[in-house]
């Protein structure tokens, strides 16, 4: 089955494309363990231990317990008592993160990362010469064991909605290939919660509406999915047969670049979260900078430690010239929304509307991909 991806789709008339999608094995708390020796084989954190803090990211060996990213310190603390904390270290992952995407160029020129730890790949153009993309996998895969010390797992097929649910399917450490005839009968036998693009409110929806795997999605008809999804009907409708037509985009237009940073001690006074402000502001601004974007729309984001978030914008005549007009932005927002009633836990600070775009609402262009920078 392995080789299995070189085959045509029964009613195809064009190439089948080859794409694999490559996801680290709990990257930060692996990294974290690959570090510190002591750490292999215990539940891992990575995150903050105090009464306010939030876990970044888990170890497997936490998983086992339902810790989880974005969860409560004291809640992963209660569900694992023997729960061990580390300190996050993203300037580390972003070093490995480049490590592992210079790997990839090896193998594609088309390759798409979602974040630090995750990427889609087109190899069907073979570009190291390896006869399929599961060869290619494969070497990927072991490159990235030998050079880091870390593993990662694979999904291979014939699009990028079904490489993605692979790479899930047999993790840690695992490879899956999905070839073309095959795709709509391993997307059927999935829960809707596994599909990537449905988050829980819309698969709760589905839930109550009788709709609980792929099976049960692909057995509705285009009528029924317009009357309870809208717009949505023709992409749900899409994904319960295994087709999905993205192309893997490697150069994707820039519409955002900004920057953000959790705090595992929630920020109180004026005064620290002005100053996490001017923190965020000159390393978005310093991105911005290096890649001569100038941009007129700022907008700000605020999560509360109850974590409920809100966003803030605003446009200025004329694109940023500097940082510290950056800056004075971010504080004409903000100043409204202090002092607060309860601490920050994170702030984020986004530059979109770039010289060369067309004008549009305030604020719009964030909705589009974003070059977003995680800080500590």
């Amino acid at each position: 089955m392995e080789d299995a991806e070189d085959q045509a789709l029964p009613d195809a008339d064009t190439p089948v494309r080859k794409i694999i999608h490559v996801d680290m094995d709990a990257f930060y708390a692996s990294v974290e363990q690959r570090d510190a020796p002591h750490l292999r084989g215990k539940p891992v954190a990575v995150g903050g231990s105090s009464r306010r803090g939030v876990v970044a990211a888990a170890s497997y060996e936490a998983r086992k317990f339902g810790v989880r990213s974005a969860m409560p310190s004291v809640t992963a603390k209660r569900q694992c008592p023997e729960l061990v904390f580390v300190p996050p270290r993203f300037e580390v992952y972003r070093d490995i993160s480049h490590q592992i995407r210079a790997i990839f160029r090896d193998y594609a020129d088309e390759v798409e990362p979602l974040s630090l730890d995750e990427a889609y790949l087109d190899v069907s153009a073979d570009k190291a010469g390896l006869g399929s993309a599961t060869a290619a996998a494969k070497a990927i895969r072991r490159r990235i064991r030998e050079e880091t010390g870390l593993t990662a797992s694979a999904g291979v097929s014939y699009n990028k909605f079904i490489a993605k649910l692979a790479s899930d399917q047999n993790k840690p450490d695992g490879l899956t290939v999905i070839p073309p005839g095959k795709g709509a009968a391993f997307v059927q036998t999935l829960s809707i919660r596994r599909f990537h693009g449905i988050g829980p409110v819309t698969a709760a929806k589905m839930e109550g509406l009788g709709v609980f795997s792929g099976a049960d999605l692909a057995g509705k008809d285009p009528l029924w999915l317009a009357a309870h999804f809208g717009n949505s009907a023709e992409w749900l409708f899409n994904l319960a047969r295994g087709i999905d037509h993205r192309r893997v985009k490697s150069n994707r237009p820039l519409k955002s670049l900004g920057g953000e940073r959790t705090f595992f001690n929630d920020l109180i006074s004026d005064t620290e979260i002005r100053e996490a402000l001017a923190h965020v502001s000159a390393v978005v601004w310093d991105r911005a900078a290096k890649k001569g974007a100038r941009g007129r729309t700022v907008t700000l984001k605020l999560r509360y430690a109850d974590f409920r978030t809100i966003t803030r914008a605003k446009s200025v005549p004329f694109p940023i010239a500097d940082g510290a007009a950056l800056l004075a932005a971010g504080e004409t927002i903000l100043a409204p929304l202090l002092p607060t009633e309860q601490g920050i836990r994170l702030l984020g600070l986004t530059l979109s509307r770039f010289e060369g775009e067309e004008d549009g609402e305030d604020g719009a262009e964030a909705k589009g991909p974003a070059d977003l920078l995680s800080l500590i």
